[in-house]
């Protein structure tokens, strides 16, 4: 017998609250199994079965309070444990021979994989299920999606363990926790094979039916890509895919719509009432990154004395310099150089003269980081994230781009890993991409400064006594005044311009 004990529950922790235990008293369970999850004031830590056997005992119900050391419950091991159950159906094959349907149909429930919530990354404790691609009693295939999870930072995609039949233990919309069984797939062979010969007779007994079903049956479908797809009227097969797995993305969705020209002549159909087939208010529940954005926004602005200082950069020289080295850059990099490259070898250079703004508060200490990772705000379907360019400093012009690239790419596409969204010291957001001209950027706490980059407008400007045309592009640092001065705040926005407009000081270090 070996027995299940609470672990270390880290510096200055001394107790914690039993969470959930995921296996009743009998059951079989395996080494290193989740069994029951602790939650303390600062972490929530899993307990795995310390051994091969059947849970023989819990010594402690969900609720109660428990130290470093506590016995949470037992495991009986060794091979008599797990042998038990098998035990019964060859007794019954010694004896009378009705216990023998019995022993053959428990091989069956054996044979199905658990299909179980992801780890989610650090600090994520819960996720809400999203809507199922499948239903109870379809065939699926191994590694086809069958839901999302979505969490407050990220959406996890959850995919089939293996070939077989889905059975769903987790409604959408259920809250659920890392390890925790949302559903279990039966093997591959008898198991499988007896649900997919109803489902042949179904489609042969409906044949009339198949081709819509399939245009409606969205195969591997996000629920944001399927409301789409749903309200154009389009065809899944007749998309092109661009995700992470070949999974269609709600970009690619939007882009369809444009490339079906069939749908045009339907909509005058019905052009004297355009809302009668819709209310006119709806309500939707806030999305968990949603509700996040939405925390620590307003917490951003509760906690910081935010301030905005504003300037403006001309642009020309930039410009000049992008438009003559472009073709040459792309050849030998593999990648368009855009402008956030040298906004972010600005940035760095300033934070280097005003470490302040690259600082945060703790308490009451001041911490400040010798190390320039920036995040890079992008707008997705689901909302900002915020994912996070590693040792901005050490990095070229080439190595910018390639990064922000990718790490946009892997927004849009739900690709993002918590590792990539943490611990940012400084952030860029550009609104200027969606035509803004002008904004007060809010603070991604704990970060004490963030830039606002803007639209390029072409201006009348005052050049050495002189009215010329320039292109010109507002930027506005927002920072937290408790720790960065307004001189600093200032001296800071000035740096950067300068090294936008005179892009060679930055090769001279001046």
């Amino acid at each position: 017998m070996a027995d299940i004990l609470t672990p270390a529950l880290g510096e200055s922790v001394t107790e914690a609250t039993i969470a959930k235990w995921t296996k009743k008293v009998g059951d079989a369970v395996k080494k290193d199994e989740l069994l029951v999850e602790l939650e303390t004031d600062k972490v929530s830590l899993e307990v795995v079965a310390p051994a091969d056997g059947v849970l023989g005992a819990i010594n402690a119900a969900e609720g109660d309070t428990v130290v470093p050391g506590t016995v949470l419950g037992s495991v009986t091991e060794g091979g008599g444990a797990a042998a038990a159950p098998a035990a019964d159906p060859a007794k019954a094959a010694k004896g009378e021979a009705k216990p023998a349907p019995a022993a053959s149909a428990k091989p069956a429930e054996a044979a199905a994989i658990d299909i179980t919530v992801p780890v989610m990354g650090e600090s994520v404790a819960e996720g809400s299920m999203g809507k199922w691609l499948k239903k109870n009693g379809d065939a699926v295939k191994k590694d086809e999606l069958l839901v999302e999870i979505e969490t407050d930072k990220v959406a996890v995609e959850v995919s089939s363990p293996a070939d077989g039949v889905l059975t769903i233990a987790a409604d959408e919309g259920a809250t659920v926790t890392p390890g925790q069984k949302i559903g279990s797939v039966s093997g591959s062979g008898a198991a499988s094979a007896a649900p997919a010969a109803p489902a042949a007779s179904q489609a042969a007994a409906a044949p009339a039916n198949t081709g819509s079903a399939q245009v409606g049956r969205n195969d591997a479908l996000s629920p944001a890509v399927q409301r789409v797809v749903a309200e154009n009227n389009l065809d899944p097969k007749a998309i092109n895919a661009t995700g992470p797995k070949g999974n269609i993305t709600k970009g690619d969705a939007l882009a369809a719509i444009g490339q079906a020209p069939a749908a045009a002549p339907a909509a005058p159909a019905a052009p004297a009432a355009p809302r009668a087939d819709q209310p006119r208010e709806e309500r939707v529940k806030m999305t968990r990154l949603r509700q996040t954005i939405a925390r620590r926004l307003k917490e951003s602005q509760n906690t910081a004395a935010q301030l905005t200082t504003f300037n403006e950069v001309d642009m020309t020289n930039v410009m000049a310099l992008r438009a003559q080295y472009k073709e040459v850059f792309e050849k030998r990099h593999g990648v368009k150089l855009g402008f956030m490259s040298f906004f972010t070898k600005a940035v760095v250079a300033a934070l280097h003269e005003i470490p302040a703004v690259n600082a945060e508060i703790d308490g009451t200490d001041i911490i400040y980081k010798n190390h320039y990772d920036i995040g890079v705000a992008v707008g997705t379907d689901k909302g900002l994230v915020v994912p996070v360019l590693r040792d901005a400093d050490t990095l070229s012009l080439a190595g910018i781009e390639k990064g922000i690239g990718a790490l946009g790419k892997a927004a849009r596409d739900g690709a993002l890993t918590m590792d990539q969204m943490q611990g940012g010291t400084f952030t860029i957001t550009n609104g200027g991409t969606y035509g803004s001209l002008m904004s007060t950027p809010i603070l991604n706490a704990p970060q004490s400064g963030i830039l606002g980059m803007h639209n390029i407008v072409q201006r009348p400007m005052a050049i050495n006594g002189e009215v010329k045309i320039r292109p010109m592009m507002y930027l506005a640092l927002s920072y937290d005044h408790r720790i960065v001065d307004g001189k600093e705040a200032v001296t800071f926005l000035v740096r950067v311009k300068e090294l936008l407009e005179d892009p060679q000081r930055a090769l001279l270090d001046l």
